[in-house]
This record gives structure tokens, sequence and C-alpha cells, in this order.
């Protein structure tokens, strides 16, 4: 019985198989940049090419778009209102839950912004299931912003807090 003889490869480039993954890969990314997407996963016949990129979020918002027809004022500026400085250390969720600033309803609050807090201090609450779980703080410095409202539900690893560790 004679045996299939399979085409012989060649030692020079890619194989078809690369090429065509390679291919895929580039149009996935140009796709990905111009509808904006993080991750996208293709799967077909033997090649299964997953891109993802890192998406930044924008510092300062854009101005509001007027309604057709309203003319804006011609001395208005767009203000930068979200600055936020690349020293400042996020305080980040770490389950998710509800966000309270103080023990209770009637106690003050644990920190105001601009409150001195030291490394290990109690800036929060989160309540997860029943439990109250105290935040402390990861550094030391000023509190320069703080970026939930009380009561309001928060996602794992949503900011809650803006640290200046220089002050």
């Amino acid at each position: 019985m004679a045996k299939a003889r399979r085409p012989p490869r060649s030692t020079g480039g890619a194989a078809p198989g690369a090429e065509r993954a390679v291919e895929l890969t580039r149009r996935l990314a140009a796709l990905m940049t111009e509808l904006d997407l993080a991750e996208v996963e293709v799967e077909s016949a033997d090649v299964r090419v997953r891109v993802q990129r890192t998406v930044t979020v924008p510092v300062a918002l854009p101005p509001p778009v007027a309604a057709p027809g309203a003319a804006p004022p011609p001395t208005e500026r767009p203000l930068v209102t979200d600055v936020v400085s690349a020293a400042l250390v996020t305080m980040e969720a770490p389950m998710v839950g509800t966000f309270y600033r103080a023990s209770s309803p009637t106690a003050d609050p644990y920190v105001h912004e601009g409150d001195v807090v030291k490394e290990g201090q109690i800036l929060c609450i989160i309540e997860a299931m029943k439990l109250m779980n105290e935040i402390e703080s990861k550094v030391a410095g000023r509190v320069a912003r703080i970026l939930v409202e009380n009561g309001q539900a928060v996602e794992y690893g949503q900011p809650l807090f803006l640290i200046d560790p220089q002050a």
C-alpha cells in the first residue's frame, strides 16, 4: 500500500496558517481602532485570534454640545474641570458594595477633601452582604478628591479617593 505524500514545507517564510493569523490580527487591530473596541476574539477554521488593547480614560471631558440653532455666547470658553495630577494616588474599591463616608448616618465622615491622612487610617466603609468593611488608606497624604457620593453603589476597582502623597 502506498503512503500519501505530504507536500514539502518551504523553509523560507512563515507557514500559510501563520501568515493568515498575522493578516487577521492586523485587520482586527484596525477594526478595533475604528470602532473603539477594547477586545475582540475571532475563530475561523484552524485559526483563533484574540486581540486586546488598553483603553485610556480621558482626563478632561469635552464641552457639552449645544442644541442645533442655539449659538453659544462669543466669550464662552471650554473649562477643564477634571485635571488629575499624575502624582495623585487612586484609592480603589476592593469589593462590590455600598459606599459610606461615616460609621453611621449621624456620625461625622471619616475624612473630608483636604484632610491629611496617615497610612492605614480609615477613609470609608463599604457594606457588602450586611458586613461593614473599613477601607484604609494605602498611603499618607492629603485627600485631594472624594469621587463617590455617600450611599452610592460601587464596583470592584472603582476609584473612591484621590490622595496627594506629597502634601
